[in-house]
This record gives C-alpha cells, sequence and structure tokens, in this order.
C-alpha cells in the first residue's frame, strides 16, 4: 500500500521566524503566502516534491474539533482496527 500526504497543517506563532525556518534553512519553496500580520497562512515545500505542501497557519485560526468529529473519528479508528485484524487473520 502506497500512502502519500499531500498537505500538513502546523500552527505557527511567528511568521516571520516560522518562514526564516522553513525557507532559510530547510531551502523549501515557499509556495502562497495570504494573510497578513500574525494571521498569515503560507504554504511551503521542498522544491523537488511539488505534490506535498506544508501549511503553517495561526493556532487562532484552528477551530478545533466538534463532538460530531470526534465520533466519526472513534468509528473510523474502530473500523481500522476491524480492517487490520481481518488482514491479519487472512494473512495478508
Amino acid at each position: 500500500m502506497d500512502i502519500t500526504i499531500h498537505n500538513t497543517f502546523l500552527p505557527h506563532d511567528d511568521p516571520e521566524a516560522s518562514l526564516a525556518f522553513y525557507r532559510d534553512i530547510l531551502g523549501f519553496e515557499v509556495r502562497l503566502d495570504v494573510g497578513g500580520g500574525k494571521m498569515r497562512w503560507i504554504t511551503v515545500g521542498a522544491p523537488n516534491q511539488p505534490g506535498t505542501s506544508i501549511v503553517l497557519h495561526p493556532p487562532a485560526a484552528d477551530p478545533g474539533t466538534t463532538d460530531d468529529e470526534r465520533k466519526k473519528l472513534r468509528r473510523a479508528r474502530a473500523r481500522a482496527g476491524e480492517l487490520a485484524q481481518a488482514s491479519e487473520a487472512a494473512g495478508v
């Protein structure tokens, strides 16, 4: 099974410090930078991996997880466990 992560979201408190790290130290390219001040959403990624991005977002923009989303996550995890057990039992 191949799994590809296209986007991951990480909070940041300081957009300039985040840019200094991801762009200047790691060498990532800035693909998108929207917003202003500390409320900026910055998308970065490795130049040789255009299909994978890190979206840096202000923590205040994270709405959290709703009760309904938590229920769906619990059901998905339970189902994933059932599938793993079935695969193991089948020798896959």
